[in-house]
């Protein structure tokens, strides 16, 4: 796929798979890129600013002598996935319907 994903919804994939389960950097990272080609390097920035925002906290865990740190949705954090699921399904609609249901 040549279509840059959006960093709203780069978020919003974050978002959601932290809301099924806390996840640490590299885990969060091979699951994202089962579906969206992007590096490490682009999603760690995502994290810290999420962080940041208030949608993410954070807790580190010993892990064969070393930390991981996990990142866990907080109440703003599913806040805002709300309102990316919902600018989605409109933004998805609108296109359907301008497309015509056709595939480009």
């Amino acid at each position: 796929m040549d279509i840059q994903i959006p960093t709203l919804l780069l978020d919003g994939v974050v978002l959601m798979l932290v809301s099924q389960e806390d996840r640490y950097g590299y885990i969060l990272t091979q699951k994202v890129q089962e579906n969206f080609p992007i590096s490490e390097s682009t999603l760690y920035p995502v994290l810290r600013r999420l962080k940041k925002d208030g949608a993410l906290e954070t807790h580190d865990e010993p892990f064969e002598g070393r930390m991981r740190r996990y990142y866990r949705i907080t109440a703003s954090g599913k806040q805002q996935l709300q309102k990316i699921s919902s600018d989605w399904e409109i933004f998805k609609t609108i296109m359907d319907e301008t497309l015509g249901g056709q595939i480009l």
